[in-house]
């Protein structure tokens, strides 16, 4: 197994504008291009500009910004698609057709057979133009594999760059994804790319799957957003690699996922969900008193991720019932207070008996911690706030 060479195709500007919530402006589809280019990702793939006059615009505009990362666009495997998509000036073209009985019945109504023909000569011509050119089967995973193979068996001979397989509507698990990318591997030489919806939880997995089975590209967007639930989320997969070996992904700037996310998580209008990867509020904070002295000791006890890496810090909660007294300590010590083992017991027994009555802040912690400190008795319990959290 080999993870080292493989290229993020970062799908936040056609995916993600399939998003619900996605309306983004001319600008808009700019700063976040330009972020994903500074972060480090090797492609960008935008909308299709037959979708609309202002989708051509923008994908004349992006290709022109002069960034490092490749631009490409997604269109039908059309002809007068891809002449569209010259025009703009991008450095490849991803087209795609569906392959599955759903979508050759009730889609376009195409019979394998003819899938070939089109395909040889939509890629042929797009090869002609001298940029790259990507086929994809579409509906990968509920495609009978002898058809899906013998159409990427079709462009491959033509020197398409590379195959893509598309779990569309997000069901296939990983040991199937494997098992898919390896038979593939073993029978073409182009490269190979998976773009995995999220509809069953299964796309990070499924896109690591494809990697360790041969894939060499991945589709992903920011936060994931895209048609019903998304595919693979950008941070996600950062995570999923990182925690294999952190060399892997060296290669990107770690803590801009933190801006990344947040930007387009307000232009879509939605929260950066809670137990995120990397940059959820929850992500790198610990609340059991085992937990945190253990990490007090040694984070990487409970972290696979290293905060510091992704620009983040780690955060001990101590003003809980389950809260321990070396947490308690450690919380004195950042306020330049000095306590004893007993003092630190003492308090921290108080603090559990004050959550137990009421929803305690960090504040009142720190006013238990000033006032025993400064000669006041622990007894004297800081006026609490009814509020419903911190």
């Amino acid at each position: 197994m080999s993870l080292e060479n493989f290229s993020v195709i970062e799908s936040t500007l056609r995916e993600g504008e399939q998003f619900v919530n996605a309306f983004f402006t001319t600008d808009q589809k700019i700063r976040i291009a330009q972020l994903l280019d500074q972060f480090g990702v090797e492609y960008l793939e935008l909308t299709s500009p037959y979708a609309s006059e202002s989708s051509f615009q923008d994908c004349c505009t992006i290709a022109n910004l002069g960034l490092k990362a490749k631009t490409l666009t997604h269109t039908r495997c059309h002809i007068e698609d891809a002449k569209r998509a010259i025009d703009t000036g991008v450095d490849g073209i991803d087209v795609v057709i569906g392959t599955s009985s759903y979508l050759r019945e009730f889609s376009h109504g195409k019979s394998i057979d003819a899938i070939v023909e089109i395909a040889q000569e939509v890629v042929s011509w797009i090869k002609s133009q001298g940029v790259e050119v990507r086929f994809s089967t579409e509906d990968s995973l509920r495609s009978a594999r002898e058809d899906i193979f013998r159409v990427y068996e079709a462009v491959d001979a033509l020197g398409v760059n590379r195959v893509g397989i598309a779990d569309t509507v997000g069901i296939g698990t990983p040991r199937q994804i494997y098992d898919l990318v390896a038979d593939l591997r073993s029978r073409i030489s182009a490269d190979i790319e998976f773009h995995g919806h999220n509809d069953s939880g299964c796309a990070i997995a499924n896109a690591y799957a494809a990697l360790e089975a041969g894939a060499t590209h991945i589709d992903t967007s920011v936060l994931g957003i895209g048609e019903r639930n998304g595919i693979t989320p950008l941070g996600g997969l950062v995570a999923r690699l990182y925690a294999t070996d952190s060399v892997l992904v060296e290669k990107y700037d770690l803590p801009l996922l933190k801006e990344l996310d947040s930007l387009v998580a307000e232009l879509v209008g939605i929260d950066i969900p809670f137990n995120n990867y990397i940059t959820g509020f929850s992500a790198f904070t610990h609340k059991a008193g085992i937990h945190a002295k253990a990490v007090l000791n040694n984070p990487s006890t409970y972290e696979a991720l290293k905060p510091e890496d992704f620009g983040l810090t780690r955060y001990i909660h101590v003003a809980h019932r389950l809260t321990g007294w070396n947490a308690v300590r450690n919380r004195a010590e950042q306020l330049g207070l000095e306590l004893t083992d007993d003092q630190a017991k003492m308090l921290t027994e108080k603090v559990k008996e004050m959550a137990d009555d009421r929803v305690l802040t960090l504040d009142d912690v720190d006013t238990l911690l000033r006032r025993n400190l400064g000669g006041e008795s622990a007894d004297s319990e800081p006026e609490l706030e009814a509020v419903a959290g911190d």
